[in-house]
């Protein structure tokens, strides 16, 4: 080798060593958000591998304080780079291409346990992803965690469970989260994620939503499918987004609308999936909108402090043009909400063990039932629930879903008609919910 072979030779190791320790100023994960991270990847400011390494240093430096996460994705850091060479050879961002996703425990993770918080199901690692989290995962979407959760999704007032303990509220550890999907808000709420998604019967998306400051949807019933969801009551159960914007929540939404055949519900919504929701978001939104304020919507009054803000938001939409209309009636309303809660959990939670855990020694509810749980409250709700006791003011009734129970139908059907009638384009009400519970040994 001549002299200046060696020249070239040491020049060509110097710049190799140059361009593979280049350094990026640290990643600020405070309050990211999809367009965000998507715009940085363009621009080359850090890479997908480099924004899943610093959220997991976060996460191992404060989850302890939070007890919000189950367990983390081994995988996550190989999928990102994976994402990023795609990136690198094609120029083309997928719609949600390297944004880290936290699941809440009863969704179906291939090979990740999902346990639904539950001592019963702490061993079982799926197969395959459910449905709408395959079609995050296809969308880009990176898997970093899976989040704690109230045991089998019970409680709206906290998320504790049996497999991982309690979770707190970052913005203040002496309280909830709120429930059931309170590890899910939490995790978003505390920066470990970009986004997330949860589950809501009654409450389990919107309280922990609006108890840590985020956007959390419940989609209409058969718009988002449920298959590879350990159920709590499919007549009511749902999936969505939790999120730190309207938009992102909307940009998830907008991925995992679409018919299943493994959940009849969706074939409700054929034709009704648009490709583009984020084209509905317009900051003009509310001006001229005529919004009709339904107080009547519980016997139980709201707490001072969240009717306070529920009053300073709609001060808030009269600035942004909205038309008020205070309050409202909708004829009949009280007899027409009465008896709308339907549960079969027994033949439910059954379906699911069969189809997806197929372990011959975890087939029923007496079998969850002797595998036990470290709340007194869990164990008493599942002994009620093993009993199917039905509709609450009709034990006898079948248990049938939104489009089917002619209650159901009613009750939408005179909302509907109200609405058109006053040419109102939404209805709001204060949460019958209360503030954030300080929290107890069950969570």
């Amino acid at each position: 080798m001549n002299k200046l072979h060696v020249i070239f030779f040491f020049l060509a190791i110097g710049i190799f060593a140059c361009q593979s320790t280049k350094s990026f100023e640290p990643i600020d994960l405070m309050e990211l958000t999809i367009g965000d991270i998507h715009q940085a990847y363009e621009k080359g400011i850090y890479t997908s591998q480099q924004l899943v390494e610093a959220y997991l240093n976060r996460i191992e430096q404060l989850d302890e304080k939070t007890n919000a996460l189950t367990i983390i994705n081994p995988n996550a850091v190989s999928i990102a780079k994976e994402l990023d060479e795609e990136y690198q050879r094609t120029k083309v961002l997928l719609p949600l291409h390297g944004i880290p996703l936290i699941v809440k425990d009863n969704f179906n993770t291939k090979n990740i346990p999902t346990t639904g918080g539950s001592l019963a199901l702490r061993d079982f690692v799926p197969d395959e992803d459910a449905f709408i989290v395959q079609k995050l995962v296809n969308a880009g979407a990176i898997i970093i965690a899976k989040s704690n959760m109230a045991e089998w999704a019970l409680t709206p007032w906290g998320s504790f469970s049996s497999a991982h303990g309690a979770t707190l509220n970052p913005y203040n550890l002496a309280y909830s989260p709120g429930g059931s999907s309170g590890g899910t808000g939490a995790s978003i709420a505390a920066n470990f994620g970009t986004v997330g998604l949860g589950t809501d019967t009654g409450n389990s998306i919107r309280g922990p939503s609006s108890h840590k400051s985020l956007v959390g949807f419940r989609p209409t019933m058969g718009l988002v499918s449920r298959s590879g969801i350990i159920p709590l009551h499919l007549t009511l159960d749902m999936a969505g987004p939790m999120c730190r914007t309207v938009e992102d929540a909307t940009r998830v939404l907008e991925i995992i609308t679409e018919n299943d055949p493994d959940d009849p519900l969706t074939k409700y919504s054929e034709g009704e999936f648009p490709d583009n929701y984020v084209q509905f978001l317009q900051e003009d939104g509310l001006n001229g909108a005529r919004i009709g304020i339904l107080r009547n919507i519980s016997e139980t009054e709201p707490d001072p402090e969240i009717l306070g803000l529920f009053e300073n938001a709609i001060e808030d939409m009269k600035l942004m043009g909205a038309q008020m209309i205070d309050s409202v009636n909708i004829p009949n309303f009280s007899n027409l909400k009465r008896n709308l809660f339907c549960q079969d959990f027994r033949s439910d939670l059954e379906t699911y063990l069969a189809t997806y855990v197929k372990n011959d020694t975890l087939q029923t509810i007496e079998d969850i039932i002797r595998i036990g749980t470290k709340s007194a409250f869990t164990a008493e709700q599942i002994e009620l629930l093993a009993k199917n006791l039905g509709k609450v003011d009709n034990h006898k009734m079948a248990c049938l879903d939104v489009y089917s129970d002619q209650g159901r139908i009613d009750y939408r059907k005179a909302i509907e008609d109200y609405m058109d009638k006053m040419n109102f384009d939404a209805l709001i009400y204060p949460s019958w919910n209360v503030k954030p519970y300080k929290m107890d040994s069950d969570g």
